[in-house]
C-alpha cells in the first residue's frame, strides 16, 4: 500500500462515521499545531485546513463559535477577518492535555492512593468535580470518593483551584493492605479498563498500516504528513484522555495501551517535520505566517528529534 493510498483511508474512515466531529478535529488542530505556534490562526486558515478532512466551511464556523461560547477560543477581528486564539482558561486546558498527550504513560507506583472526598460540596460542585477530574483519571470508587493511585498533583490543583474547591474538596492519601487481588478486579470495573483496551488495539490497527506504508516510501507530502498527524493525534487523544493511566500492576494482562503510545511516537517523530513545512505555508496570523513552534514541542514523545524506529514487531504484539 501507498502512503497517498493509507492516507486517503485514514481521511475516507473519518469522514464515513455518522457524526463528523469538526469541533474535536479543530480543537486537536489547535492542541497540536496552532497552541505551540503562538495560539492564534486566520479563520479562512482554518476552513482551508479542514477541508482536506472533509469538513465544509459552514460547519468549520459553526465548530469555532462554539468553542469561542464554551470559553476555549476568543475572536478577534481585524478589518473583515476574525482571527481566533486560546483564551486564558483554554490555554491552561491545552497545557493541561498537552502534558498527558505528548508525555509517556507510564508512572511509577509506591502502592499509594489519592482519594477525593466528596461529601463536603454541594450537589453542582461534585459534577463539576466528577467530571474535571475524571479527565486526571480519577475514578469512582463510591458516589463520594474518587480514587487514583499515581495522579498528577500538579494538574489536581490547578483543576482544584479552577473549579473554585481548593478550600473544601478534601484530598487523603490511602494504602491497600488486604485482598489487593480484589482491589485489582475493582480497579478494571471502576475505569471499564477491557474497553479502553478494545480501544487501543483498534487504533493499533488503524495506524500500523499508515506506518508500514511510510517505511516503504521515502517522500511524504507535506499534507499528508499534516493529515496523518492530525488524525493521529485525534484518534490517539480520544482513547488516551479516557485512560486514567494507572501503574502496571493495575493493568490487565496484554494491556495495548503500551503498543499505542510506541506507535503514535514513532508516525509522530516520522510526519511531524512535513506537517510543520505545510502549516507554514498554509496557516497565517494578523502578523503573517505562524510563528515557528516554541522549545517545548520539540519535546513531545521523549524528543522529536530522536530518529529510530522500533521494529514492528515490538510496537504491535498481536
Amino acid at each position: 500500500m501507498s502512503i497517498e493510498t493509507a492516507c486517503q483511508a485514514l481521511v475516507d474512515e473519518f469522514r464515513s462515521r455518522p457524526t463528523l466531529r469538526a469541533g474535536s478535529l479543530i480543537t486537536t488542530v489547535f492542541g497540536d499545531a496552532i497552541a505551540p505556534r503562538g495560539g492564534t490562526v486566520w479563520l479562512g486558515s482554518l476552513i482551508k485546513a479542514m477541508a482536506e478532512f472533509g469538513v465544509n466551511e459552514r460547519l468549520v464556523r459553526t465548530s469555532v463559535f462554539r468553542l469561542a461560547r464554551d470559553g476555549w477560543l476568543q475572536a478577534d477581528q481585524v478589518g473583515r477577518r476574525a482571527y481566533y486564539r486560546l483564551s486564558d482558561s483554554g490555554r491552561e486546558r491545552f497545557e493541561q492535555a498537552t502534558h498527558r498527550i505528548y508525555g509517556e504513560p507510564f508512572r511509577r507506583w509506591d502502592g499509594d492512593w489519592c482519594l477525593l472526598l466528596l461529601s463536603a460540596l454541594d450537589t453542582e460542585a461534585k459534577e463539576a468535580v466528577r467530571k474535571e477530574c475524571g479527565w486526571l483519571g480519577f475514578g469512582p470508587m463510591s458516589a463520594n470518593v474518587l480514587a487514583h493511585p499515581a495522579p498528577d498533583l500538579a494538574e489536581l490543583d490547578i483543576t482544584m483551584r479552577r473549579l473554585g474547591v481548593a478550600r473544601t474538596l478534601v484530598v487523603m492519601n490511602g494504602h491497600t493492605i488486604r485482598n489487593a487481588a480484589a482491589m485489582r478486579e475493582l480497579t478494571r470495573d471502576c475505569w471499564n479498563l477491557d474497553a479502553i483496551d478494545v480501544a487501543y488495539a483498534d487504533f493499533v490497527a488503524r495506524f500500523r498500516n499508515v506506518y508500514q506504508a511510510l517505511a516503504d516510501n521515502a517522500q511524504l507530502p507535506d499534507k499528508s504528513a499534516f493529515i496523518i498527524r492530525t488524525l493521529l493525534i485525534q484518534e490517539y487523544r480520544t482513547v488516551l484522555l479516557r485512560d486514567p493511566l494507572l501503574p502496571a500492576e493495575l493493568l490487565p494482562a496484554g494491556w495495548h495501551g503500551a503498543a499505542a503510545y510506541q506507535l503514535c511516537r514513532n508516525l509522530y517523530r516520522a510526519v511531524h517535520a512535513g506537517a510543520d513545512a505545510w502549516l507554514d505555508d498554509m496557516m497565517e496570523t494578523a502578523d503573517g505566517p505562524l510563528p515557528p513552534p516554541g522549545s517545548t514541542f520539540r519535546q513531545r514523545f521523549g524528543g522529536l528529534d530522536v530518529t529510530s524506529r522500533q521494529s514492528q514487531e515490538e510496537l504491535v504484539d498481536d
